[in-house]
């Protein structure tokens, strides 16, 4: 009975992430600590392995869509592996009590980006190390022809990820949110670049981030697997979803949501 309460809490998890690209984990663990009482850590390790299953499948397809800009993804994870093997050697020091309120100012900064109408500000000039190294690209514009992009603010870009590295470790999330942002943001990419680059490179985060958990001691097999197997089949419908829903309602519902829950894992913090 509890692991189906677990599954059918994670479907809900996945489907909600999947509507606005954040991914389930940034639900599931507060659900998982302040509905199901489950320790903070265990909580973080579940959320990182549905993480690693769940960004798969999504880079898969857009990759195939080349959306993706594979080369500067993978120099930007040098950033965030770093950034994620930093956080989980700090993890062990820090005591929940903090990790509770660094996730609720978390879920209300989500909150507000979500309130933030992005607007495309593409780049015409390279930085020199994207220069150097070849970073920028093109993606399909969906009427058969293709639109050319540059990257800006490389180090800074790189300085971010290492940041939403950390954050991925210590809180079990993919930190998407950062990843899009530094992208979208700093280097001026693409918002559907950004995304695409953004998801292929939430799997590699955390399956650096899971893997330590895993050797820890901290993943729980009855709380992973239905988490995992949940976050994926929300994600799916969701994805199915999404084209007939309107995008604005279920971003304020959301909101709302997402400022609920923020204030009882600051309280719980608090506590």
């Amino acid at each position: 009975m509890y692991e189906l309460l677990l599954l059918a809490t994670a479907v809900g998890a996945g489907f909600l992430g999947s509507l606005l690209g954040l991914g389930g984990g940034i639900i599931v663990v507060p659900v998982l600590t302040l509905v199901f009482h489950v320790d903070i850590r265990y909580a973080i390790a579940a959320s990182l392995i549905s993480i690693v299953a769940t960004s798969s499948g999504a880079a898969a397809s857009y990759l195939k869509d080349s959306l993706t800009n594979l080369r500067l993804a993978v120099f930007l994870e040098i950033g965030t592996v770093s950034g994620a093997i930093v956080g989980f050697l700090i993890a062990s020091y820090i005591k929940a009590q903090f990790l509770y309120l660094l996730f609720g100012f978390l879920l209300l900064f989500s909150a507000l980006m979500m309130l933030r109408k992005r607007e495309e500000h593409m780049s015409h000039h390279n930085h020199p190390w994207a220069e150097k190294m070849k970073l920028d690209g093109s993606y399909p514009d969906g009427k058969g022809g293709w639109i050319d992009y540059k990257v800006e603010n490389v180090p800074l870009g790189l300085f971010a990820m290492f940041g939403a590295g950390v954050l991925s470790a210590l809180l079990g999330i993919g930190s998407g949110i950062f990843k899009v942002l530094a992208m979208d943001g700093a280097m001026k990419l693409p918002i559907k670049v950004s995304s695409a680059t953004s998801n292929f490179m939430i799997g590699v985060t955390a399956s650096a981030s899971a893997g330590a958990y895993l050797l820890k001691g901290d993943v729980r097999p009855e709380i992973a697997a239905p988490v995992a197997v949940g976050i994926i089949i929300g994600s799916f419908i969701g994805a199915k979803v999404m084209v007939r829903m309107p995008a604005s309602r279920i971003r304020q519902i959301f909101v709302l949501v997402l400022s609920i829950v923020s204030i009882q894992m600051i309280m719980k913090g608090l506590k």
